[in-house]
């Protein structure tokens, strides 16, 4: 027996011997890159004394209108700093909020990487046009480029004025009732038109926000956010073993087979209307009124140069990134114009006199025409934009080497990830060294 536990301790020790030189020879290169950058950036402000291997993780909120609130007073709190530094995990992240620096990194060709964090949507929104990077990047914006066109935009202001309408009749709900939170409405209503506009389907988020799938939006968005935040959670063979991981994937199921089935539905409706066109010699009946194409049956039919159409992956990766980041920004959007109106009465009564001398007493639908009228609205939301910018925090990648000049002179880093702070940059605009309003508000 003793001599049995003797060979199983040697064979412990064997192992251990063996193992630990393989370990060091695999951790090194990080373990000296994570020092190497670590002694480079040091000169560069801290938000926070980071703590070795996780950083500034613990100190960083969960909740995303906390951690919002916490990037506000950090760019306050080093106002005077040109950036400062945040590490999470063992990835630093240079946060930029001065306008000129932000300026030149998001019109720079050599950052149109995306940040590390921006992998954790891969699994939801794939390499679509908000992912993906490179070649890749370039080729799908070209191709959707033409989507964008004014005249196929005007198209979707019916559905607009339709779901407006849906919002107004609810928030009329609160009248004389005292105040309320109009967060939830507004996004909603955002929801129902890119539904509607991305995938030509009516979802009814308005009156049906318990849905699966609005919920599983819901909280995946959550979930993701939490997960960019704890570098604990990002090795996929540990996260995906955890309760959130497998919460993760229930809701990620949802959301993929609902625009899966709405893909595969609509292009076969759009096989048979191509049937039955060819069918005809394409003398469709001219009564029939003109069907309003939505952003997925363009996608369905546009090509590359080469004469490519997308595949249905591809193309459901750009419907999965619309439903999320169009209903997203537009929410956000909407959401701050409202705040700004209602702290300003005095803007707010010149934007009702305007819609007076446009619409009158009439309750008939916008048209684009009387969007051309609105000048003075218009000029609310882009100071809306200027203030509140709808994405608030850009992450990009750099993958070619930085030079990071500090007092004992400069240092060079290899790939370095940068938040570019929009939404905290300072707001006045300047000419000639004397802060002015923008001439949109005169």
């Amino acid at each position: 027996m003793v001599l049995q536990d003797d060979i199983q301790l040697l064979i412990w020790v064997f192992g251990a011997t063996v193992l630990l030189p393989v370990l060091v020879l695999f951790l090194f290169p990080f373990l000296s890159d994570y020092i190497r950058k670590w002694r480079i950036l040091s000169p560069i402000q801290n938000v926070k004394r980071p703590l070795p291997l996780l950083g500034n993780a613990l100190h960083l909120e969960t909740d995303g209108s906390a951690f919002f609130q916490q990037l506000i007073l950090y760019s306050e709190q080093f106002r005077d700093k040109p950036l400062v530094k945040l590490w999470i995990g063992t990835v630093p992240f240079l946060i930029l909020y001065n306008a000129e620096v932000v300026e030149d990194v998001l019109s720079s060709s050599k950052y149109i990487e995306k940040a590390y964090p921006y992998k954790f949507l891969e699994p939801w929104l794939g390499t679509g046009l908000l992912t993906s990077t490179g070649e890749k990047w370039r080729s799908q914006r070209k191709m959707l480029t033409p989507t964008f066109h004014f005249k196929i935009l005007s198209e979707f202001l019916d559905v607009m004025n339709e779901q407006s309408n849906v919002l107004v009749a609810k928030l009329e709900q609160h009248l004389d009732k005292g105040k309320f939170n109009c967060f939830l409405d507004m996004t909603l209503c955002a929801l129902d038109i890119i539904s509607e506009t991305a995938m030509g389907k009516k979802i009814y988020a308005q009156s049906n926000s318990d849905s699966e799938y609005i919920q599983a939006i819901y909280k995946m968005s959550t979930i993701i956010h939490k997960r960019m935040k704890h570098p604990w959670l990002w090795p996929d063979f540990l996260y995906f073993r955890l309760k959130s991981g497998k919460e993760h994937n229930r809701n990620l199921n949802i959301l993929h087979m609902f625009t899966e089935k709405v893909i595969k539905e609509r292009a076969s409706e759009l096989e048979q209307l191509t049937s039955t066109d060819s069918f005809t010699d394409g003398n469709s009946d001219s009564r029939r009124p003109k069907e309003r194409k939505a952003f997925l049956d363009m996608l369905l039919t546009t090509t590359d140069e080469e004469g490519k159409k997308l595949s249905l992956k591809e193309i459901q990766e750009e419907v999965d990134t619309f439903m999320f980041a169009g209903h997203d920004t537009t929410a956000a959007s909407m959401n701050w114009a409202l705040f700004l109106l209602g702290s300003h009465p005095e803007v707010q009564l010149k934007v009702h006199n305007e819609l007076d001398e446009v619409f009158g007493e009439s309750d008939r639908r916008a048209t684009m025409d009387d969007l051309k009228k609105l000048q003075y609205l218009d000029a609310v939301i882009k100071e809306t934009l200027r203030l509140f910018p709808s994405v608030p925090i850009i992450g990009r990648a750099a993958r070619e080497d930085c030079t990071i000049v500090a007092d004992h002179g400069a240092s060079t880093l290899g790939p370095l990830a940068i938040l570019c702070c929009c939404g905290f940059v300072k707001k006045e605009v300047r000419l000639e060294g004397r802060r002015r309003r923008p001439t949109w508000m005169s």
